[in-house]
């Protein structure tokens, strides 16, 4: 049934003055843009976890000393997100381990080859140790031993021979078979 005729239509506030859009710095996380308002200086760590409530990436230390659990892929390349202060990241394209999987829910196929590898302890180190697989095998199709032991991730649960399984699973493209 169609409105009445005789009733009015609500009169906005005049009152009401729309804000200009405010200065930031305008990133893409897991391919959707943000505008990060705040402190240029709060490091990415903390705007994945705090603000985004993107809470996979793990602190694992400072940038320079740190275990590798808080590393992201920035424009393609792993870097310790306590080390990037937001105003460094303007227009930067930045994946967290949330971001592996594609949009309809598949894993990535290294996720998937941790799964099938059973390689994850305590799971504080998953999201760098995928983080730094994913970024090597981009760079190196069939990553050695040698290749494997030169990612920057430390494991105290003693993953470390199933992630190298896991990583060798996904550059062989058996992810996901038995």
């Amino acid at each position: 049934m169609p409105p009445a005729q005789d009733q009015a239509m609500p009169t906005p506030d005049s009152n009401i003055v729309p804000e200009k859009v405010r200065d930031g710095i305008d990133v893409v996380i897991n391919g959707e843009p943000f505008r990060h308002t705040g402190d240029p200086a709060m490091p990415l760590l903390w705007y994945l976890r705090d603000v985004l409530r993107l809470t996979g990436t793990k602190y694992g230390g400072e940038a320079q000393a740190g275990n590798g659990a808080d590393l992201v892929l920035v424009d393609g390349k792993p870097l310790p997100a306590i080390g990037q202060p937001m105003q460094a990241l303007a227009g930067k394209q930045v994946t967290t381990v949330e971001g592996l999987a594609a949009n309809d829910g598949t894993l990535h196929p290294l996720q998937q080859a941790f799964i099938d590898e059973d390689a994850i302890g305590c799971g504080h180190c998953t999201p760098g140790w995928l983080i730094s697989g994913v970024a090597l095998l981009a760079r190196t199709a069939q990553p050695s031993d040698d290749d494997i032991d030169q990612l920057p991730n430390l494991c105290r649960c003693g993953a470390q021979t199933r992630v190298r399984r896991a990583i060798k699973r996904a550059a062989a493209g058996k992810a996901g078979q038995a």
